[in-house]
């Protein structure tokens, strides 16, 4: 008996969620909140094996949600509908108004 075995074992084609998948209800969420917001730009976060791609959408003053989107394209599409910039959240981080927002309003930490 090997202790290391040379054959590889067959990974499974497709990531663990442990988590749900996009909804309408996000989609609808993130649009609310540019349409009745002002200043909002877009920061993706790439899919993970306990969460689907999400985006978090940031107003002018800091005041911010994350939902997921299901996909890059499919965020691109919101994005692009809404006159919206899009940034990569693991290239760019994410604004300074966003971390004074939540200094500000800590009670949104204990939800």
């Amino acid at each position: 008996m090997a202790w290391f075995s040379r054959r590889s074992r067959t990974a499974d084609p497709t990531p663990t969620k442990l988590d749900r998948e996009a909804t309408r209800d996000d989609l609808a969420a993130l649009e609310h909140f540019v349409t009745s917001r002002q200043g909002v730009e877009f920061y993706l976060e790439p899919e993970t094996t306990a969460t689907d791609t999400t985006v978090v959408a940031i107003a002018h003053d800091g005041e911010w949600i994350r939902r997921r989107t299901g996909s890059p394209q499919v965020a691109g599409k919101l994005a692009r509908r809404h006159a919206v910039p899009l940034y990569e959240a693991m290239k760019t981080g994410y604004p300074q108004r966003m971390r004074e927002w939540n200094r500000a309003h800590p009670e949104r930490r204990l939800r």
